[in-house]
């Protein structure tokens, strides 16, 4: 084996591996299960959850002229014999929550 080839080898090497890296790395979606966790962890600050559920599927979402790819969920708490019921939405690339909403409070 001659340097030329092995040093040709390498760094095609080099370049597929970093190629494949940053292909993964932009393409990576936190798992829907893990974002219900943190989501879920955020809201139990302020009391216990009684109900929580996600979507399993990313969606195309926009807010304030920002367009994200999300999960959707939605978290019920039980504050002082009052029932509220929130839906959010967590960006999949992140698993940062986005938007929350209010539903109702029975």
């Amino acid at each position: 084996m001659n340097w030329k080839s092995f040093i040709v080898g390498a760094a095609v090497g080099i370049l597929s591996g970093y190629a494949a890296r940053e292909i993964f790395s932009n393409n990576s979606k936190v798992s829907p299960e893990k974002v219900l966790e943190n989501v879920k962890k955020q809201f139990t600050q302020k009391g216990p959850i009684t109900g929580s559920w996600i979507h399993m599927a990313v969606e195309p979402y926009e807010i304030h002229d920002i367009h994200y790819q999300v999960y959707k969920g939605g978290i019920s708490k039980n504050i002082d014999g009052v029932n509220e019921q929130y839906e959010f939405a967590a960006d999949a690339s992140t698993g940062t929550l986005i938007d929350v909403r209010r539903l109702s409070a029975s």
